[in-house]
Protein backbone atom coordinates (compact mmCIF):
# COMPACT_ATOMS: atom_id res chain seq x y z
CA UNK A 1 0.00 0.00 0.00
CA UNK A 2 1.08 3.76 -0.68
CA UNK A 3 -0.14 6.19 1.53
CA UNK A 4 -1.35 8.89 0.03
CA UNK A 5 -0.93 11.97 2.49
CA UNK A 6 -0.66 15.95 1.77
CA UNK A 7 2.12 18.14 3.63
CA UNK A 8 0.06 20.33 5.46
CA UNK A 9 -2.89 20.65 7.91
CA UNK A 10 -5.99 22.19 6.65
CA UNK A 11 -5.46 25.64 8.65
CA UNK A 12 -2.07 25.53 7.37
CA UNK A 13 -3.48 25.17 3.77
CA UNK A 14 -5.83 28.07 4.16
CA UNK A 15 -3.34 30.52 5.45
CA UNK A 16 -1.64 29.34 2.20
CA UNK A 17 -4.77 30.23 -0.02
CA UNK A 18 -5.26 33.37 1.55
CA UNK A 19 -1.32 34.47 0.01
CA UNK A 20 -1.53 32.22 -3.47
CA UNK A 21 -5.29 31.94 -4.38
CA UNK A 22 -6.27 28.42 -5.71
CA UNK A 23 -5.01 26.67 -8.33
CA UNK A 24 -1.29 26.07 -7.39
CA UNK A 25 0.71 23.34 -7.83
CA UNK A 26 2.89 22.73 -4.37
CA UNK A 27 6.06 20.92 -4.27
CA UNK A 28 7.59 19.44 -1.02
CA UNK A 29 11.41 20.10 -1.01
CA UNK A 30 12.05 17.62 1.36
CA UNK A 31 10.33 14.63 -0.27
CA UNK A 32 12.25 15.56 -3.76
CA UNK A 33 15.29 15.34 -1.84
CA UNK A 34 14.90 12.31 -0.53
CA UNK A 35 13.73 10.51 -3.62
CA UNK A 36 16.78 11.37 -5.26
CA UNK A 37 18.74 10.41 -2.32
CA UNK A 38 17.29 6.70 -2.10
CA UNK A 39 17.96 6.59 -5.75
CA UNK A 40 21.29 7.32 -5.50
CA UNK A 41 21.78 4.50 -2.81
CA UNK A 42 20.50 2.26 -4.81
CA UNK A 43 23.18 2.78 -7.51
CA UNK A 44 25.98 3.67 -4.61
CA UNK A 45 27.97 0.77 -6.25
CA UNK A 46 28.12 2.50 -9.32
CA UNK A 47 31.59 4.19 -10.63
CA UNK A 48 29.94 7.64 -10.78
CA UNK A 49 26.69 7.41 -11.00
CA UNK A 50 24.75 10.59 -11.92
CA UNK A 51 20.85 11.13 -11.89
CA UNK A 52 19.95 13.07 -15.04
CA UNK A 53 16.82 14.81 -14.20
CA UNK A 54 14.28 14.80 -16.63
CA UNK A 55 13.49 18.47 -17.25
CA UNK A 56 10.23 17.66 -19.40
CA UNK A 57 8.99 16.35 -15.71
CA UNK A 58 9.19 19.65 -14.06
CA UNK A 59 10.78 22.34 -15.69
CA UNK A 60 11.36 24.94 -13.19
CA UNK A 61 14.74 26.49 -11.96
CA UNK A 62 14.30 26.26 -8.42
CA UNK A 63 13.60 22.54 -8.60
CA UNK A 64 16.24 21.84 -10.93
CA UNK A 65 19.01 24.02 -8.64
CA UNK A 66 17.62 21.81 -5.40
CA UNK A 67 18.40 18.65 -7.55
CA UNK A 68 21.61 19.85 -8.37
CA UNK A 69 22.56 20.10 -4.93
CA UNK A 70 22.23 17.12 -4.36
CA UNK A 71 24.34 15.78 -7.19
CA UNK A 72 21.95 15.67 -10.19
CA UNK A 73 22.78 16.55 -13.86
CA UNK A 74 19.86 17.21 -16.63
CA UNK A 75 18.62 15.54 -19.08
CA UNK A 76 17.32 17.99 -21.94
CA UNK A 77 14.76 17.91 -25.41
CA UNK A 78 14.41 21.90 -26.07
CA UNK A 79 16.43 25.10 -26.25
CA UNK A 80 14.63 26.42 -23.36
CA UNK A 81 15.47 23.20 -21.05
CA UNK A 82 18.87 23.49 -22.12
CA UNK A 83 19.02 27.33 -20.55
CA UNK A 84 16.79 26.40 -17.89
CA UNK A 85 19.50 23.76 -16.65
CA UNK A 86 22.16 26.38 -17.09
CA UNK A 87 20.29 29.19 -15.30
CA UNK A 88 19.90 26.61 -12.84
CA UNK A 89 24.18 26.18 -12.11
CA UNK A 90 23.90 22.86 -13.91
CA UNK A 91 27.07 23.16 -16.25
CA UNK A 92 28.95 21.48 -19.08
CA UNK A 93 28.96 17.88 -19.21
CA UNK A 94 26.43 17.95 -16.38
CA UNK A 95 24.13 18.28 -19.24
CA UNK A 96 22.79 15.46 -21.76
CA UNK A 97 20.90 17.04 -24.77
CA UNK A 98 18.52 14.08 -25.89
CA UNK A 99 18.07 14.86 -29.59
CA UNK A 100 14.29 14.16 -30.95
CA UNK A 101 13.64 15.78 -34.63
CA UNK A 102 16.36 18.76 -32.97
CA UNK A 103 16.42 22.20 -35.26
CA UNK A 104 20.05 23.30 -35.65
CA UNK A 105 19.45 26.10 -32.78
CA UNK A 106 19.09 23.34 -30.18
CA UNK A 107 22.47 21.60 -31.02
CA UNK A 108 23.98 24.67 -31.24
CA UNK A 109 23.68 25.60 -27.87
CA UNK A 110 23.97 22.26 -26.50
CA UNK A 111 28.00 22.75 -28.12
CA UNK A 112 28.10 26.97 -26.44
CA UNK A 113 27.22 25.31 -23.54
CA UNK A 114 29.96 22.14 -23.51
CA UNK A 115 26.87 19.65 -22.89
CA UNK A 116 26.92 15.81 -24.07
CA UNK A 117 24.47 15.26 -27.18
CA UNK A 118 22.71 11.92 -27.49
CA UNK A 119 21.83 11.77 -31.49
CA UNK A 120 18.41 10.10 -31.96
CA UNK A 121 19.38 9.12 -36.03
CA UNK A 122 22.08 8.23 -38.19
CA UNK A 123 21.18 10.73 -40.13
CA UNK A 124 21.85 13.66 -37.69
CA UNK A 125 25.19 12.92 -37.05
CA UNK A 126 26.11 14.97 -40.27
CA UNK A 127 22.99 17.12 -39.98
CA UNK A 128 25.29 17.93 -36.31
CA UNK A 129 28.14 18.38 -37.60
CA UNK A 130 27.47 20.99 -40.09
CA UNK A 131 25.40 23.07 -38.38
CA UNK A 132 26.82 23.50 -34.67
CA UNK A 133 29.90 20.94 -34.59
CA UNK A 134 30.75 17.84 -33.08
CA UNK A 135 31.04 17.58 -29.42
CA UNK A 136 33.29 16.47 -27.31
CA UNK A 137 31.71 13.43 -26.01
CA UNK A 138 28.90 11.81 -27.97
CA UNK A 139 26.15 9.62 -27.79
CA UNK A 140 23.74 7.80 -29.34
CA UNK A 141 20.06 6.12 -28.54
CA UNK A 142 19.06 2.91 -29.24
CA UNK A 143 15.71 1.42 -29.49
CA UNK A 144 15.33 -2.56 -29.54
CA UNK A 145 12.57 -3.31 -31.44
CA UNK A 146 11.16 -6.05 -30.55
CA UNK A 147 13.69 -7.29 -28.15
CA UNK A 148 11.09 -5.08 -25.92
CA UNK A 149 7.66 -4.71 -25.33
CA UNK A 150 7.34 -1.39 -24.20
CA UNK A 151 4.31 -0.12 -22.65
CA UNK A 152 0.73 1.94 -22.77
CA UNK A 153 2.91 5.22 -22.03
CA UNK A 154 5.86 5.25 -24.47
CA UNK A 155 4.47 2.83 -26.70
CA UNK A 156 5.94 -0.01 -28.52
CA UNK A 157 9.82 0.38 -29.44
CA UNK A 158 9.48 -0.97 -33.16
CA UNK A 159 6.33 1.68 -33.43
CA UNK A 160 8.29 4.70 -31.47
CA UNK A 161 10.04 7.45 -33.34
CA UNK A 162 13.09 7.09 -30.96
CA UNK A 163 16.08 5.86 -31.42
CA UNK A 164 18.54 3.41 -33.51
CA UNK A 165 18.24 -0.23 -34.92
CA UNK A 166 21.47 -2.17 -33.90
CA UNK A 167 22.48 -2.15 -36.87
CA UNK A 168 22.52 1.81 -37.37
CA UNK A 169 23.84 2.00 -33.97
CA UNK A 170 27.40 0.04 -34.73
CA UNK A 171 27.35 2.20 -38.29
CA UNK A 172 26.50 5.52 -36.43
CA UNK A 173 29.55 4.90 -34.02
CA UNK A 174 32.10 4.21 -36.58
CA UNK A 175 30.91 7.14 -38.91
CA UNK A 176 31.76 9.76 -35.54
CA UNK A 177 35.13 7.66 -34.69
CA UNK A 178 35.70 8.59 -38.42
CA UNK A 179 34.69 12.05 -37.92
CA UNK A 180 37.10 12.45 -34.92
CA UNK A 181 34.61 11.84 -32.25
CA UNK A 182 36.62 9.82 -29.49
CA UNK A 183 34.62 10.09 -26.50
CA UNK A 184 31.39 8.37 -26.38
CA UNK A 185 28.70 7.02 -24.22
CA UNK A 186 25.57 4.34 -24.54
CA UNK A 187 22.06 5.37 -23.90
CA UNK A 188 18.50 3.90 -24.26
CA UNK A 189 15.04 4.82 -22.85
CA UNK A 190 12.62 2.13 -23.35
CA UNK A 191 9.45 2.37 -20.11
CA UNK A 192 7.53 5.07 -18.89
CA UNK A 193 6.25 4.52 -15.67
CA UNK A 194 6.99 1.14 -15.85
CA UNK A 195 6.86 -1.04 -12.26
CA UNK A 196 8.22 -4.46 -13.16
CA UNK A 197 11.79 -5.20 -11.69
CA UNK A 198 12.37 -7.05 -14.10
CA UNK A 199 12.03 -4.78 -17.13
CA UNK A 200 15.11 -2.45 -15.88
CA UNK A 201 16.73 -5.51 -15.58
CA UNK A 202 16.40 -6.58 -18.64
CA UNK A 203 17.36 -3.04 -20.34
CA UNK A 204 20.75 -2.85 -18.28
CA UNK A 205 21.50 -6.78 -19.73
CA UNK A 206 21.10 -5.32 -23.50
CA UNK A 207 23.06 -2.33 -22.71
CA UNK A 208 25.74 -3.92 -21.22
CA UNK A 209 25.83 -6.56 -23.54
CA UNK A 210 26.34 -3.68 -26.17
CA UNK A 211 28.63 -1.75 -24.78
CA UNK A 212 30.58 -5.29 -24.67
CA UNK A 213 30.26 -5.35 -28.41
CA UNK A 214 31.01 -2.20 -29.21
CA UNK A 215 34.34 -2.36 -27.80
CA UNK A 216 34.94 -5.62 -29.50
CA UNK A 217 33.96 -4.52 -32.34
CA UNK A 218 35.13 -0.86 -32.86
CA UNK A 219 37.23 -0.18 -29.89
CA UNK A 220 34.85 2.06 -28.09
CA UNK A 221 35.46 2.00 -24.68
CA UNK A 222 32.34 3.85 -23.66
CA UNK A 223 32.35 6.26 -20.81
CA UNK A 224 29.17 5.97 -19.41
CA UNK A 225 25.95 3.60 -19.93
CA UNK A 226 22.58 6.12 -19.96
CA UNK A 227 19.99 3.00 -18.89
CA UNK A 228 17.35 5.85 -18.76
CA UNK A 229 14.20 6.77 -16.96
CA UNK A 230 10.76 5.28 -16.82
CA UNK A 231 10.92 4.39 -12.61
CA UNK A 232 6.76 3.80 -12.04
CA UNK A 233 5.35 5.57 -8.56
CA UNK A 234 2.04 4.31 -7.56
CA UNK A 235 -0.58 6.25 -8.52
CA UNK A 236 -3.06 4.34 -6.60
CA UNK A 237 -3.02 3.98 -3.24
CA UNK A 238 -3.25 0.27 -3.48
CA UNK A 239 0.61 -0.48 -5.39
CA UNK A 240 3.26 -0.27 -3.86
CA UNK A 241 6.66 1.75 -4.72
CA UNK A 242 8.97 0.26 -6.77
CA UNK A 243 12.18 -1.57 -4.21
CA UNK A 244 14.83 0.66 -5.78
CA UNK A 245 17.30 -0.94 -3.65
CA UNK A 246 16.29 -4.68 -5.07
CA UNK A 247 17.07 -3.14 -9.20
CA UNK A 248 19.74 -1.40 -8.41
CA UNK A 249 21.04 -4.73 -6.53
CA UNK A 250 20.16 -6.56 -9.48
CA UNK A 251 21.84 -4.13 -11.69
CA UNK A 252 25.21 -4.40 -9.56
CA UNK A 253 24.91 -8.04 -10.43
CA UNK A 254 24.71 -7.67 -14.35
CA UNK A 255 27.48 -4.79 -14.23
CA UNK A 256 29.82 -7.66 -12.30
CA UNK A 257 28.91 -10.23 -14.44
CA UNK A 258 28.82 -8.19 -18.06
CA UNK A 259 31.00 -5.36 -17.93
CA UNK A 260 34.11 -6.26 -15.33
CA UNK A 261 35.74 -9.14 -17.11
CA UNK A 262 35.45 -7.24 -20.10
CA UNK A 263 37.48 -4.16 -19.03
CA UNK A 264 34.53 -2.20 -18.84
CA UNK A 265 34.79 -1.62 -14.74
CA UNK A 266 35.57 1.94 -14.70
CA UNK A 267 31.88 2.90 -17.12
CA UNK A 268 29.49 5.09 -15.33
CA UNK A 269 25.97 4.62 -14.71
CA UNK A 270 23.43 7.46 -15.76
CA UNK A 271 19.33 7.05 -14.82
CA UNK A 272 16.98 10.26 -16.24
CA UNK A 273 14.53 9.83 -13.92
CA UNK A 274 11.15 12.65 -13.57
CA UNK A 275 8.48 10.93 -12.46
CA UNK A 276 10.41 8.96 -9.16
CA UNK A 277 12.07 11.82 -8.31
CA UNK A 278 9.12 14.81 -8.63
CA UNK A 279 6.44 13.43 -8.85
CA UNK A 280 4.86 11.84 -5.29
CA UNK A 281 6.14 15.34 -4.20
CA UNK A 282 3.58 17.45 -6.11
CA UNK A 283 -0.07 18.21 -6.02
CA UNK A 284 -2.82 20.21 -7.60
CA UNK A 285 -4.77 22.32 -4.91
CA UNK A 286 -8.22 23.25 -6.37
CA UNK A 287 -11.18 25.08 -4.90
CA UNK A 288 -14.55 23.05 -5.50
CA UNK A 289 -16.69 26.02 -7.13
CA UNK A 290 -19.94 24.73 -8.41
CA UNK A 291 -21.89 21.48 -7.74
CA UNK A 292 -23.76 19.91 -10.64
CA UNK A 293 -26.70 17.59 -10.76
CA UNK A 294 -27.59 15.60 -14.23
CA UNK A 295 -27.61 12.57 -15.08
CA UNK A 296 -24.46 12.51 -12.46
CA UNK A 297 -23.07 14.66 -9.77
CA UNK A 298 -20.49 16.73 -10.53
CA UNK A 299 -17.99 19.01 -8.67
CA UNK A 300 -16.60 21.93 -10.64
CA UNK A 301 -13.09 23.08 -9.74
CA UNK A 302 -11.32 26.02 -10.32
CA UNK A 303 -8.67 24.21 -12.35
CA UNK A 304 -9.23 22.16 -15.62
CA UNK A 305 -7.06 19.69 -17.63
CA UNK A 306 -4.78 23.26 -19.10
CA UNK A 307 -3.32 22.68 -15.23
CA UNK A 308 -2.98 18.80 -15.21
CA UNK A 309 -3.57 16.81 -18.35
CA UNK A 310 -2.69 13.62 -17.63
CA UNK A 311 -5.94 12.09 -16.55
CA UNK A 312 -7.77 13.25 -20.10
CA UNK A 313 -4.64 12.39 -22.14
CA UNK A 314 -4.22 8.84 -21.13
CA UNK A 315 -6.88 8.37 -18.94
CA UNK A 316 -4.73 8.53 -15.96
CA UNK A 317 -5.20 7.66 -12.42
CA UNK A 318 -4.63 10.54 -9.76
CA UNK A 319 -5.98 9.84 -6.27
CA UNK A 320 -8.30 12.75 -4.84
CA UNK A 321 -9.00 14.16 -1.17
CA UNK A 322 -10.52 17.02 0.04
CA UNK A 323 -8.54 18.90 2.67
CA UNK A 324 -9.89 18.61 6.26
CA UNK A 325 -12.16 15.47 4.77
CA UNK A 326 -9.36 12.70 5.07
CA UNK A 327 -10.93 10.03 7.08
CA UNK A 328 -14.43 11.35 6.37
CA UNK A 329 -16.42 8.57 4.43
CA UNK A 330 -16.23 7.81 0.70
CA UNK A 331 -19.96 7.54 0.56
CA UNK A 332 -20.67 10.26 -2.77
CA UNK A 333 -19.96 9.74 -6.50
CA UNK A 334 -18.54 12.21 -8.16
CA UNK A 335 -17.15 13.32 -12.00
CA UNK A 336 -14.59 16.17 -11.12
CA UNK A 337 -14.34 18.74 -13.87
CA UNK A 338 -12.90 21.78 -14.87
CA UNK A 339 -14.09 24.36 -17.18
CA UNK A 340 -12.78 23.78 -20.44
CA UNK A 341 -14.90 23.40 -23.37
CA UNK A 342 -13.97 19.86 -23.92
CA UNK A 343 -16.07 16.67 -22.34
CA UNK A 344 -12.72 14.94 -21.47
CA UNK A 345 -11.97 17.56 -19.07
CA UNK A 346 -12.37 15.24 -15.99
CA UNK A 347 -9.93 14.18 -13.51
CA UNK A 348 -12.02 11.52 -12.08
CA UNK A 349 -15.16 9.92 -13.32
CA UNK A 350 -16.93 8.30 -10.52
CA UNK A 351 -14.43 8.81 -8.17
CA UNK A 352 -16.15 7.90 -4.79
CA UNK A 353 -15.44 10.60 -2.63
CA UNK A 354 -16.10 12.50 0.83
CA UNK A 355 -19.49 14.86 0.11
CA UNK A 356 -18.05 17.87 -1.15
CA UNK A 357 -18.89 21.32 -0.39
CA UNK A 358 -19.30 24.51 -2.31
CA UNK A 359 -15.58 26.23 -1.40
CA UNK A 360 -14.17 22.74 -0.28
CA UNK A 361 -10.05 22.58 -0.94
CA UNK A 362 -9.58 20.20 -3.41
CA UNK A 363 -6.00 18.02 -3.29
CA UNK A 364 -5.08 16.07 -6.54
CA UNK A 365 -2.30 13.88 -5.64
CA UNK A 366 1.09 12.88 -7.76
CA UNK A 367 1.15 16.02 -9.82
CA UNK A 368 4.95 16.71 -9.62
CA UNK A 369 5.98 15.48 -12.49
CA UNK A 370 4.08 15.90 -16.28
CA UNK A 371 1.66 18.30 -14.31
CA UNK A 372 2.28 21.54 -14.91
CA UNK A 373 4.79 21.50 -17.56
CA UNK A 374 2.45 20.11 -19.69
CA UNK A 375 0.33 23.08 -19.12
CA UNK A 376 -1.54 24.75 -21.95
CA UNK A 377 -3.37 27.84 -23.00
CA UNK A 378 -6.28 26.74 -24.46
CA UNK A 379 -10.08 28.61 -24.04
CA UNK A 380 -7.12 31.48 -23.21
CA UNK A 381 -6.74 29.48 -19.76
CA UNK A 382 -3.80 30.69 -17.66
CA UNK A 383 -1.17 28.90 -16.23
CA UNK A 384 -1.31 28.31 -12.27
CA UNK A 385 1.24 29.24 -9.81
CA UNK A 386 3.82 26.71 -8.55
CA UNK A 387 4.95 26.76 -4.98
CA UNK A 388 7.34 25.26 -3.12
CA UNK A 389 7.14 23.89 0.91
CA UNK A 390 11.00 24.13 2.09
CA UNK A 391 12.58 22.08 4.72
CA UNK A 392 11.59 24.86 7.19
CA UNK A 393 7.90 24.89 6.49
CA UNK A 394 8.13 28.11 4.38
CA UNK A 395 6.26 28.59 1.81
CA UNK A 396 8.20 30.00 -1.66
CA UNK A 397 6.68 30.86 -4.40
CA UNK A 398 8.83 29.08 -7.92
CA UNK A 399 6.44 30.55 -10.31
CA UNK A 400 4.06 33.33 -10.41
CA UNK A 401 0.19 32.54 -11.78
CA UNK A 402 0.45 33.44 -15.47
CA UNK A 403 -2.02 37.11 -15.98
CA UNK A 404 -3.64 38.30 -19.17
CA UNK A 405 -0.93 40.48 -19.77
CA UNK A 406 1.08 37.31 -20.16
CA UNK A 407 -1.56 35.45 -22.72
CA UNK A 408 -1.66 38.78 -24.52
CA UNK A 409 1.94 39.97 -25.22
CA UNK A 410 2.48 37.80 -27.70
CA UNK A 411 -0.67 39.11 -29.59
CA UNK A 412 0.78 42.86 -29.14
CA UNK A 413 3.19 43.89 -32.29
CA UNK A 414 3.44 46.51 -34.58
CA UNK A 415 -0.32 46.68 -36.61
CA UNK A 416 -1.72 44.77 -33.85
CA UNK A 417 -5.51 45.25 -33.39
CA UNK A 418 -4.67 45.55 -29.83
CA UNK A 419 -2.83 48.23 -28.33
Amino acid sequence: MSEKTFPLTLAELREVVKKYPTPFHIYDEKKIRASIRALQKAFAWAPRFREQFAVKALPNPRIIQILHEEGAGTDCSSLAELVLSDISGVKGEEILLTSNDTPADEFQKAIELGAIINLDDISHLDYLEQNAGLPQCLCFRYNPGDLMEGNDIIGKPTEAKYGLTRDQLFEAYQMAQEKGVKRFGLHTMVASNERRTEAFLFTAKLMFTLARELKERLGIHVEFVNLGGGFGIPYRPEEEPLDLMEIGEGIHKLYDELMVPAGLGDVAILTESGRAITGPAGWLVSTAIHEKKTYKDYIGLDSCMANLMRPAMYGAYHHITVAGKETAPCDHKYDITGSLCENNDKFAIDRMLPHIDIGDLVIIHDTGAHGSAMGFNYNGKLWCAELLLREDGSIELIRRAETLDDYFATLKYPGSVIK
